[in-house]
């Protein structure tokens, strides 16, 4: 089970300009697991408190490591270095979230009691995950090599063939 990181009153950690840092094991995301093929690692964060220009509460937070995603071309380990830095606006209540979501240059997230730093993180890390991670173009090794053979004028060809076996 994983460790229970939480801000108690988040409003205050971000008036008082507080501070939390340190580093969570890639394992402990329990989302994040179906986008990754190996789980290994740790990534260091670190979250500030602070009053924006408008004097609003804020939590500014930095992840940084390394994960290990799955190409969707090739199915094989792509390694994609997170540098994620999000400035995340704090609404006081339901109503006030609604209204500051109008606007869509603002990440804004509920001030809820006992935030939970993991699920928050996880939540940033999920968001900056492209949609569909690939290796650049002519680097995936399909079947052991780039392309694995396919003929790829056809993507039929394989099941034609097959076919043909079949029926004689």
């Amino acid at each position: 089970m994983p460790k229970r990181f939480v801000i108690a009153d988040v409003i205050d950690f971000a008036r008082n300009a507080g501070r939390h840092h340190g580093k969570i094991p890639v394992s402990e995301f329990e989302r994040l697991r179906d986008y990754l093929v190996d789980r290994g690692g740790e990534l260091a964060y670190t979250l500030e408190g602070a009053l924006d220009e408008s004097a609003r509460p804020v939590v500014r937070m930095v992840v940084q490591g390394l994960l290990s995603l799955r190409c969707q071309r090739c199915l094989e380990a792509i390694g994609r270095k997170l540098e994620l830095r999000s400035v995340l606006l704090l609404a006081r209540d339901e109503t006030e979230l609604c209204r500051l979501n109008e606007d869509e240059a603002l990440d804004v997230i509920l001030a809820e009691p006992d935030l939970e730093i993991l699920k928050l993180i996880e939540d940033e890390i999920i968001l900056d995950l492209p949609a569909s991670p690939r290796h650049a173009e002519g680097t995936c090794t399909i079947g052991g090599r780039d392309g694995g053979g396919m003929d790829r004028s056809s993507p039929f060809l394989a099941l034609s063939q097959l076919k043909m076996k079949m029926l004689h």
